[in-house]
């Protein structure tokens, strides 16, 4: 049977919203089955508000910029648009291809956590932070969930959608340049699929530890995007296009400083700066619709359609200007990682990672 393709995210920020679809999560441990009738067998200082919101208890910070024309001018690069304020500080497109992938994730990833938006055990919280929002979709859904509460995203681009609800605002700012908080006013941090992006986790982190009030909690959400495989049907990286896509582009972003798989330290980086009650939820997410159970196929759908989207914006700059290849070479290396994507012989699979931790209440 072929999976249904995948719902729309709920939130929508061009088209509107709809049905949160909630297939089930499965642990780390366990085995997932393949479908053997699935397939052939070979391995072939201003700040940016929205109407109405009295942004005064933030206070004025000379890294964020107002929604002004210089914000809006992007930057083109190999048919690709780039955010401009802060010119290169973050290497992925900002684009509608870009959008409509960050929205696609965001439902796979909501789906594999049985439609929760966050695994921290929030009671009644107030005040809540995004940082790196994106298209403002996890922030939107948050509003809905929590209408009580106060909720910032914080984004290099200004790509949000205009109507939000009442209780949600955006900022162009840097996550990384001095928070503009006060110390002990916020209850949630959260961060999504920051570790293409992030240079100084510490410091970010020490940021966001004072922010919190005690008691307040931090989620990071990131999926780790080395394969994996637990019946060895996937060749070697040489072999296969994944794998030497994967290193290559480690190799492009380290150029920049960025370590993509400091994620993997997340919850010792937590405890490190001071956090508490730190927990680690990690899930398998398929890549295709190789396994049996149905909700799998779905989940591994979002996957492989999110990952073949991701590769020329994940790759491009990395590559071009991190290791100096020339856009064409970029463009004829990912035809051979595409065909390795859609091999549904290969029974990989990639791992979400849910790590939170609480503000000791005697900080």
């Amino acid at each position: 049977m072929s999976p249904s393709p995948p719902p729309q995210p709920r939130h929508r920020s061009r088209s509107g919203s709809g049905g949160r679809q909630t297939p089930q999560d499965f642990e780390a441990e366990n085995v997932v089955e393949a479908d053997t009738d699935d397939g052939a067998s070979s391995r072939a200082g201003d700040e940016v508000w929205d109407e109405g919101f009295d942004g005064s208890s933030i206070g004025n910070h000379s890294a964020s910029t107002s929604l002004s024309n210089s914000v809006r001018d992007y930057v083109f690069e190999n048919t690709r648009r780039y955010h401009k304020y802060m010119e290169g500080r973050y290497l992925m497109p900002n684009d509608e291809p870009e959008q409509e992938r960050e929205d696609m994730k965001h439902a796979m990833c909501v789906n594999v956590m049985d439609g929760r938006l966050h695994c921290a055990p929030l009671e009644n919280p107030q005040k809540i932070i995004d940082i790196g929002t994106g298209t403002g979709i996890w922030a939107v859904d948050m509003g809905d969930e929590y209408p009580e509460a106060d909720i910032s995203g914080i984004d290099l681009s200004p790509i949000q959608p205009t109507w939000v609800p009442p209780n949600v605002r955006f900022v162009v700012d840097d996550a990384e340049a001095d928070w503009v908080w006060p110390p002990s006013s916020l209850d949630f941090v959260h961060a999504r699929h920051m570790c293409m992006a992030v240079k100084n986790w510490p410091r970010m982190l020490s940021q966001a530890f004072t922010a919190l009030k005690p008691g307040g909690w931090i989620e990071l959400q990131e999926l780790r995007f080395v394969l994996q495989c637990d019946d060895e049907t996937v060749p070697g990286a040489e072999e296969y296009g994944y794998g030497k896509f994967v290193d290559l582009c480690m190799s492009g972003f380290r150029s920049f400083g960025i370590n993509p798989l400091a994620m993997e330290r997340n919850s010792e980086m937590l405890r490190e700066s001071g956090f508490g009650n730190v927990v680690e939820k990690v899930w398998k997410v398929p890549i295709g619709t190789w396994p049996r159970d149905q909700k799998l196929k779905t989940i591994g759908l979002y996957n492989r359609s999110m990952l073949i989207d991701a590769l020329q914006a994940v790759s491009m700059a990395p590559l071009t200007r991190g290791l100096k290849w020339s856009a064409s070479e970029v463009e004829v290396f990912l035809i051979d990682v595409r065909k390795s994507l859609m091999n549904v012989s290969i029974h990989s699979y990639l791992t979400f990672h849910v790590v939170y931790g609480q503000k000791p209440y005697d900080s």
